[in-house]
């Protein structure tokens, strides 16, 4: 509202801007659900680098096959992840944490289920800034680096954390319980006794923690029933991820549980404007997968892609020799590094897309590679080949989505299509909330126009899109005619988005003719 005129002179008044920037999403940050060594269950935690994942969830251990993953996603070019570990929740075979008896009642527990807290020791003294407070003591807390289970495990992580001048007396502001709960990675507490820990008291976790049985689908797959968000679902917790990489639930598990988690992951994709990565079974041969890789939903096609053969990579737990992997890993790797180096309307595939780390090709168990006739049995039904290729090396050989099929036709044949529209919608989605409750009119739908004109600007001139010109390459529509007046009595704006996208060029042909020479006719 302009300020009153109430006296003769010059007024000046700030008007509002119609310039509202949207700022396009991140495009390929990889959730990883499945079993680690150590970390907080059912919770997504942001790692940018493979050491992240070693300080959070301890590194390699052979049992999870989703920290041989991370490792090959940041090895091919991640740079974000969103990791959550999941564990066995109930029954007997349910993980649980080791305890650590201070005496006097005193009881601590590990932060996290499993058995790495069995490497934790504990000292207490008393070397406080009042001695004669029998409430303060200090506490040091210790993942003992020496300390190993066995040849499948790891020591501790050699981190150490210091407490000093904590308290037993819950009123106090340095109150142990409290301290450790907001402050502590390694131990929280389980007990407080009717007098402080003894000085110089050393304990080490009793052997009661364990990792639990190995996974079940439904341990993958989670709930939210009563608001309790775990496995695949705790993901909600997270405001964004891109892909989603689901390793196979057991070391040479075959399936990788295919029917029961990959009809939850992808409609859980589809209600996040996410892409999964889904691994072929490690059985399958060229014939099987052409027989069964139609088992799968339309969900599952649109918001998905499948790899195949699995890779083989050297081990570092096992003197470095050769272990077949799920290519999950390696291939959300080549997504991200593709989408920094090219953009997501770049195929992850072709001869840049080589797999890092990758020394062979595993099918049905056995080392080998596809051949060109295979490779044209399997990508008509939109089956991702990993191909070797000699002075180019293993790289991903496939760009469609299990969607590809031929007899599909779909319009979300290619992953970069499918995946560019995910980031346009995701990036709308966000850039335009300012739009809610703002007059629903001809200078509303104006703002509209410009502000979603100036993004799918931007990205023609990336080249995301086919076209020469902006009205070949994309359109921006909101007036009278896509919003009417019933529309508006009803509270409702449409905006109109389109664009034409960038196909990849799967297949090159070359024509030769012979030209007839300087034959005189």
């Amino acid at each position: 509202m302009p300020s009153p005129l109430t006296y003769p002179g010059v007024y000046i008044e700030e008007l509002p801007s119609a310039v509202r920037t949207i700022t396009g999403v991140p495009t390929s940050i990889t959730a990883f659900v499945g079993r680690a060594w150590k970390g907080t269950v059912d919770d997504p935690i942001r790692i940018n680098s493979y050491a992240d994942y070693e300080r959070t969830f301890g590194g390699l251990w052979r049992l999870s096959t989703m920290s041989y993953a991370v490792q090959q996603f940041f090895l091919n070019g991640g740079s974000q992840a969103l990791v959550v570990r999941v564990a066995t929740r109930a029954g007997g075979s349910a993980a649980a944490a080791a305890t650590i008896d201070l005496g006097g009642g005193n009881t601590l527990r590990a932060a996290s289920v499993g058995t790495w807290g069995r490497n934790i020791v504990v000292t207490v003294d008393h070397n406080t800034k009042d001695p004669a407070d029998t409430n303060l003591f200090n506490l040091t807390v210790l993942d003992d680096p020496d300390k190993k289970l066995d040849a499948s495990k790891i020591g501790g992580s050699g981190a150490r954390e210091s407490f000093l001048n904590v308290s037993r007396d819950s009123t106090s502001p340095r109150f142990v319980t409290k301290i450790l709960d907001q402050q502590s990675n390694l131990a929280k507490v389980t007990g407080v006794g009717a007098a402080r820990p003894a000085a110089a008291a050393v304990a080490a976790a009793a052997p009661s923690g364990n990792d639990g049985a190995d996974l079940g689908s439904a341990d993958i797959v989670g709930s939210t029933n009563d608001g309790n968000k775990t496995g695949l679902y705790a993901l909600r917790k997270a405001d964004i991820f891109n892909l989603l990489c689901i390793p196979p639930l057991t070391p040479g598990t075959a399936d990788n549980g295919i029917s029961p988690v990959w009809a939850e992951a992808t409609k859980f994709c589809k209600e996040r404007r996410a892409f999964a990565i889904v691994d072929a079974p490690s059985t399958w041969t060229v014939s099987s997968a052409m027989s069964s890789v139609s088992g799968f939903s339309a969900t599952e096609r649109a918001y998905g892609a499948i790899y195949f053969p699995r890779v083989r990579v050297p081990d570092p737990l096992q003197d470095n020799n050769l272990e077949d992997f799920a290519p999950c890993g390696v291939v959300s790797g080549i997504m991200s590094r593709t989408d920094a180096e090219r953009g997501i309307w770049k195929a992850p595939a072709g001869i840049e897309a080589g797999l890092r780390g990758v020394l062979d090709l595993s099918i049905n168990g056995l080392p080998g590679s596809l051949t060109d006739k295979e490779n044209g049995d399997l990508n008509p039904l939109g089956i991702n080949c990993l191909r070797a290729f000699a002075n180019i090396g293993i790289v991903v050989w496939g760009a469609r989505t299990l969607e590809g099929a031929d007899s599909l036709a779909s319009q979300w044949k290619y992953v970069p299509v499918r995946r560019l529209a995910l980031y346009i919608e995701e990036s709308l989605f966000r850039g335009t909330q300012w739009v809610v409750f703002e007059p629903n009119d001809e200078p509303l739908w104006a703002q509209i126009r410009l502000n979603v004109g100036a993004f799918m600007h931007g990205l023609f001139r990336q080249g995301a899109f086919q076209g020469t010109t902006p009205r070949e390459a994309y359109l921006v529509k909101c007036d009278r005619e896509t919003t009417t007046q019933d529309d508006i009595n009803r509270g409702v704006v449409n905006i109109l988005v389109g664009f034409a996208p960038l196909k990849p060029a799967e297949f090159v042909v070359i024509k030769i003719q012979q030209l007839a020479g300087q034959i005189q006719t």
